[in-house]
């Protein structure tokens, strides 16, 4: 079992940036491969970005160069970078360890809005 908690999400102005972490808790968390998904209105959930255990990382088209994904081993938690961010941004982001079958986080909402 893991247990996964997402902090960071807030309103931000188009071109700005925020930085979501998700924090992990229960089994061993360097085992699975994490990802970020999102939500947006209306929208199916889709993959933003994923890391691999063996740190290699794969992205989204829509957020290349624009977002990071990277994890920390040692303190259990996974971030997403989100820089130059844009409307079309807005959702709710969540953090998920394993894949589709695996663990979720409860989400945390991101809004890019003058």
């Amino acid at each position: 079992q893991v247990q996964l908690m997402e902090s960071g999400g807030g309103l931000v102005q188009p071109g700005g940036s925020l930085r979501l972490s998700c924090a992990a808790s229960g089994s061993r968390f360097s085992i699975y491969n994490m990802n970020w998904y999102r939500q947006g209105p209306g929208n199916q959930r889709e993959l933003v970005a994923a890391i691999r255990t063996s740190g290699i990382t794969n992205y989204a088209d829509s957020v290349k160069g624009r977002f990071t994904i990277s994890r920390d081993n040692a303190k259990n938690t996974v971030a997403l970078q989100m820089n130059s961010l844009k409307p079309e941004d807005t959702a709710v982001y969540y953090c998920n360890a394993g894949g589709a079958k695996g663990y979720w986080g409860q989400g945390t909402q991101v809004t890019v809005s003058l």
